[in-house]
This record gives C-alpha cells, sequence and structure tokens, in this order.
C-alpha cells in the first residue's frame, strides 16, 4: 500500500506562513486605506456564483482559466472566481445604481485552473480598483497615478508604467476591413511580436497601401516617450478614430506627467493585452525584478450593459502576494510581552490593558518546558514579573 503524503499541496498552491502571512495582511490594510482616502469604497464579492454572470465582458482567456461546478441546488453552472472586476462592475450597474462617479475596491482571493505564468501562484490575492461614470482621461489618469501610490506603499523600486490604446489597432483594423480571422492571426502575431509573420499578413490581407503601413507601423511602435510623438507624426492620414485615440492616450501621458513628474513612462501602442476585454486605454507596472507586469488595467467601458446599465468603466490591479514578495518593506511581528500563567486578577487587568493598548502579550503556558526559554527569547523583548507586590513590564 502506497503512503499518502497528505502535507502535499496541488502545484501553484502554497500556505501562507506567519512571517509572509503579517506582512500580506500589513500591506492589505494599507493599500486599502490608501484606496479609502481617494474615495474608494470596499466591495467584498462572492466566491462562487452562476458562471454565465461571473464570466460577462470577460475574454476566453479568463474561460479557460475558470473552475466549474455544477450546482446542486438549482442544476446550473457554476464558476469559481478567477478574476473580480466583472463582480464589482455587477455591483455598480446592477445593486448599487448610482448616477455619476463610483468608486469600488477589494482585496480577495481568486482561483485559477493553471498558473498565469512561471512560479505565479493559482490562488493570487488580487487588489484593485474600479472607477465607473467617468468617460474622460481624467479617469484613466487618477488610477494610473493610484497604481502609482499602491507600489510605493509597498516601497517597490524602479517602477515603469507602459501605457497603450487597444482603440488604435482596433480602428485600423476595421478601416482595413479584415475578417474576423486574419484579425485573429494578425493579433496573435502582433502579440508574439512575430515581426516576419505581420508583415507576410499584412501584405497578403491588407490591400490598401497606406493602411497596410500603418499597420506595419504600429506593430514596431514600442519604447520610450518618443514613440508617442512618432505615433502622431505616422498616423497624421489616419482615419479620425485612430487620431483621436492617439489623442486622448497623449491626454493621458501628459496628465499622469504633470502629476507624478519622476515617474519612469513608456508606450507600447500594439500592447493588446485583454483585446476582447479592454476597450480603450490600457496600462501596466514593471519593475526590474520580476518579468511580468506586477499590476495592470485599462478601460474596458459597457460591461455593466448586461446587468441592465452601461457605463464608463477603468480600474486596475495586481496580485498582493506578488506586491509582498517584491516589496522592500520590512515587516515582521511586534516584539511581545511574555505574561506568566497566573490568574491573579491583578495580572489579568493589566494583561487586558496592554493588549487594549496594541501591545502583544503572550502567556506563557509551559513555563516549566525544556524550550520554554529558548521559545519565550524568540518571541519577547519584555516580560511581566512581580516585584513589590505588583506586577511590572520589565525588559529581558
Amino acid at each position: 500500500m502506497v503512503a499518502v503524503e497528505r502535507w502535499l499541496l496541488p502545484d501553484g498552491v502554497e500556505e501562507i506562513l506567519p512571517a509572509e502571512a503579517i506582512k500580506l495582511e500589513t500591506l492589505r490594510r494599507q493599500i486599502l486605506d490608501l484606496y479609502a482616502s481617494w474615495g474608494y469604497d470596499l466591495v467584498i464579492t462572492p466566491l462562487i456564483e452562476f458562471l454565465d454572470s461571473l464570466l460577462v465582458g470577460s475574454s476566453h482567456d479568463l474561460d479557460l482559466h475558470t473552475f466549474k461546478i455544477t450546482d446542486q441546488l438549482s442544476g446550473r453552472m457554476m464558476g469559481i472566481r478567477a478574476d473580480i472586476t466583472p463582480q464589482v462592475a455587477r455591483i455598480d450597474a446592477h445593486s448599487l445604481k448610482k448616477s455619476g462617479a463610483v468608486r469600488l475596491c477589494y482585496a480577495d482571493s481568486v482561483l485559477h485552473t493553471k498558473p498565469r505564468g512561471l512560479l505565479t501562484s493559482r490562488v493570487p490575492i488580487r487588489i484593485g480598483a474600479e472607477l465607473f461614470g467617468c468617460s474622460g482621461p481624467a479617469a484613466d489618469i487618477e488610477l494610473i497615478c493610484l497604481m502609482c501610490e499602491m507600489l510605493a506603499v509597498a516601497e517597490i523600486k524602479d517602477v515603469h508604467i507602459v501605457l497603450g490604446h487597444v482603440g488604435i489597432f482596433r480602428n485600423l483594423v476595421a478601416a482595413a476591413q479584415l475578417t474576423e480571422e486574419v484579425e485573429k492571426e494578425l493579433f496573435d502575431a502582433l502579440q508574439r511580436k512575430a515581426y516576419e509573420d505581420i508583415d507576410s499578413l499584412l501584405e497578403s490581407k491588407v490591400a490598401d497601401p497606406q493602411l497596410r503601413k500603418m499597420l506595419h507601423d504600429l506593430s514596431r511602435l514600442s519604447g520610450d516617450e518618443i514613440v508617442l510623438q512618432t505615433a502622431q507624426e505616422k498616423f497624421k492620414q489616419a482615419p479620425d478614430s485612430v487620431r483621436k485615440e492617439l489623442a486622448e492616450l497623449a491626454a493621458i501621458a501628459s496628465g499622469v506627467k504633470q502629476r507624478r513628474p519622476d515617474i519612469s513612462l513608456g508606450f507600447d501602442l500594439c500592447e493588446l493585452r485583454g483585446y476582447e476585454y479592454h476597450t480603450g486605454t490600457v496600462f501596466a507596472a514593471y519593475c526590474p525584478e520580476y518579468g511580468r507586469a506586477l499590476a495592470k488595467g485599462g478601460r474596458y467601458d459597457s460591461i455593466g450593459q448586461v446587468y441592465g446599465r452601461a457605463r464608463p468603466a477603468s480600474g486596475f490591479d495586481s496580485d498582493l502576494k506578488t506586491i509582498a514578495r517584491l516589496s522592500a518593506r520590512s515587516i515582521s511581528f511586534r516584539a511581545a510581552i511574555i505574561a506568566p500563567d497566573d490568574a491573579d486578577a491583578e495580572l489579568l487587568t493589566l494583561i487586558n490593558k496592554l493588549r487594549g493598548q496594541g501591545e502583544r502579550v503572550v502567556v506563557n503556558l509551559d513555563a516549566a518546558g525544556p524550550d520554554a526559554k529558548k521559545e519565550t527569547g524568540k518571541l519577547a523583548g519584555r516580560k511581566i514579573i512581580r516585584k513589590n507586590d505588583t506586577w511590572q513590564v520589565v525588559d529581558l
């Protein structure tokens, strides 16, 4: 009979031990406090719900990452959330039904059928903010700046923000009258930055030489802030919709730089992450220590339409586990005060008073044990002793 190693966890699923847990929880509280200071209200969404509601407005990729089960009460398919944004959009559209700007935030676990990347968790803790009811550049500017503030709270260094706009590609494709199949092929080649495949597709499928040249140029437009100037020059003859999207992107970049002049800003105009999902500006934060985006977001207007109210919407989120791992902050347990295991009323009153003041008081339940002194030394910097007929706190 093969012994079962009951301590094993599934790939991509991990325990969070005390040292990491206190860091995660401290950052969670401080980031949510930051969101609250900007006017974002906390919401808590269901871990599981009907699949047709959970995947509204989401991409095929999210569908693949969602665990699916059958509800034993209704017989309908249910999903364990792999993303929280659609749920928050439903709260705005259906539950709150407010007019004007609505700011919501969240911090909770999600579950993925498989990791999204090398060494990523299948149970990330998503923490993010969503802004509904504002369609202009000001909303995206606010969210990008708030994302930067979040990373500053975590003391993540050398952050680089990359901006893009899925509307530019979408409008050029529409002008070129490409079929859905060709659009998907071109989209895939752009994501792989497979320039030979891109050029071959454009040569064979785009008849208009001017549009072909614009799509070719778009595939190469990534880099520092000069990229935006180059794009505006190359797309002078582009359809009005394309020039409008570029002007919007320029306004957002200018607004972010005005508020955060120290920020490192770049552009990738063929960044089409969330193409099926996003409708406008997309943005992401990177740092040298991590090979993927450590926070990302963008505009996803009208996601609430299926819930009866189409609203402008934009937001961002991040994995709190990744944020904590990359954070330069040192967060540890507060040094404890060791108290004797004694039912004396005066001692119990002192312990309760200290705990009420925020102190960490640990009752030594095993003072006679062989390792009590060792354990006490690891936990504490002070202890409570009986001296001159009173209980007093003294240094160890």
